[in-house]
């Protein structure tokens, strides 16, 4: 007879896929019930900024949203009590207060569709050129402006297309704009979280730099009113896929804390992720402060994470995708000489040849796709000898490149600092490459544990869990 456990619903709007999570209480912490994912298939191309612009139709993420929830039980949404929203963070979506959706009757009950909501530009656009950034004011903030920040992307628009500005009077993440519609906010809320990554927010005052942005003319109304991460937003304002009315929403969390909070279960543990590209994240000891303005050489960004805390994160733009780019490579080359191979097939192979060789004198600086510290270097290839030319002998050094470019970046004295004792390894590459794993282990000077899952939708549903 003992009561059925309390239910939380974690959601994660990702750059190409939308995650949802049931997470019940069990005798040692949660456990996942039920997950499911929809891909969104909503890039699209950008009118204003042509090539540059990276977009997306808010219409199909959030299709893939009530795809992804009504491949839920029914009978385990009706019990949620909570709701955990994560998303892509940086990004910017404009909507009307009183047009931002509207609610329609579907088979698992009801659901909310876009209404006068503009694209999502995300974290990935590149409309704001270097010469555009350097003409806007200096931000009071320790995160250095860059294109793809919600900010530099409504500067923008003010110089390029301002009537653009004048069809909405709200905005915020994807994220932050599923919170509102699910909770009718008359004003969008937003965690310190996003509100760091769209730039111009002071991290220690939790404010807009409200002056500055006054000066230049910037719309002050467009900026969402900012909450603590783990604070409720509102309750849903009616039943949503059998979700019940009146289920507490938590405010919209960044996509990178959350992935971090599922993982991580001591403050000596660092997080190194190696999917696409690479993080390595520490938490900073209590009561740490990041520096009041940016140094832009630095490799580490300090992002806020939850209970007034930091992470320390050396995130490079360097990871499976210089692997990705070097078995591309390959396939071409063979191509070229009239033979075919399948790239898995070179992959499998190229990951064998390297574990027969323990070494290699090369030394592959891998960096094909620069660096957000040092954007003008390219990789390099020195220590050519003739004796090691071998597949397997470019490989292991590829690999081992790719780590220690990492470790450049976030310096193990930096690590026994925090008073690291452990490295948790996560990431799609780390988990199919063991040539990597091995560089991991002979680079970092810790023990490395594998198999810990990175999931932001998790990790959102575990903040709401903690924090009922």
């Amino acid at each position: 007879g003992r009561p059925s456990p309390a239910c939380v619903l974690g959601i994660d709007l990702g750059t190409t896929s939308v995650k949802a999570a049931l997470l019940v209480g069990a005798e040692r912490g949660q456990v996942v019930a039920e997950s499911c994912s929809r891909e969104t298939q909503a890039h699209t191309s950008s009118l204003e900024a042509g090539p540059q612009g990276m977009e997306q139709n808010v219409q199909r993420i959030i299709e893939a949203l009530n795809e992804c929830l009504a491949a839920l039980p029914q009978q385990q949404l009706q019990k949620v009590s909570h709701i955990g929203i994560s998303g892509q963070m940086h990004g910017i979506v404009f909507w009307k207060r009183d047009k931002g959706c509207k609610w329609t009757e579907g088979g698992t009950g009801p659901a909310f569709e876009p209404e006068e909501v503009s694209h999502l530009v995300t974290w990935q656009d590149g409309r704001c050129s270097p010469t555009f950034l350097s003409s806007l004011p200096l931000p009071q903030s320790h995160i250095s402006l860059a294109t793809g920040f919600g900010c530099a992307t409504v500067y923008w628009y003010l110089k390029n297309r301002p009537e653009f500005l004048k069809s909405y009077d709200a905005a915020g993440t994807i994220q932050d704009y599923v919170v509102a519609m699910l909770c009718d906010l008359k004003k969008p809320l937003m965690s310190i979280q996003n509100a760091a990554s769209w730039g111009y927010f002071n991290s220690r005052s939790k404010s807009w730099n409200i002056d500055i942005l006054k000066k230049s003319g910037f719309p002050l109304h467009l900026l969402p009113e900012v909450g603590d991460p783990g604070s409720a937003a509102g309750r849903t304002i009616c039943a949503w896929h059998g979700v019940p009315k009146g289920a507490k929403v938590g405010i919209a969390l960044g996509d990178f804390q959350c992935s971090v909070y599922s993982c991580l279960t001591e403050r000596t543990d660092a997080v190194l992720n190696i999917s696409t590209s690479a993080q390595l994240t520490v938490s900073m000891p209590r009561g740490f402060q990041p520096p009041e303005t940016t140094d832009p050489s630095s490799a580490v960004a300090y992002f806020p994470f939850f209970d007034g805390d930091y992470l320390a994160v050396a995130a490079s733009l360097n990871g499976g995708n210089v692997l990705a780019t070097f078995v591309g490579m390959i396939a071409q080359w063979t191509e070229e000489l009239g033979l075919q191979v399948e790239e898995s097939a070179i992959y499998t192979k190229i990951i064998t040849a390297a574990l027969a060789q323990n070494d290699s004198k090369l030394s592959v600086h891998p960096t094909i796709f620069g660096e957000r510290h040092i954007p003008e270097q390219l990789a390099s290839v020195t220590n050519i000898a003739a004796s090691d030319l071998s597949l397997g002998h470019v490989t292991r050094a590829l690999c081992r490149g790719v780590v220690e470019n990492l470790r450049s970046m976030f310096p193990a004295q930096c690590l026994l600092e925090t008073r690291v004792k452990r490295i948790l390894g996560s990431g799609s590459a780390l988990a199919r490459n063991e040539v990597l794993r091995q560089e991991v282990e002979r680079i970092f000077p810790f023990p490395v544990v594998y198999g810990k899952d990175v999931d932001a939708a998790v990790g959102a549903a575990m903040v709401m869990f903690h924090r009922k």
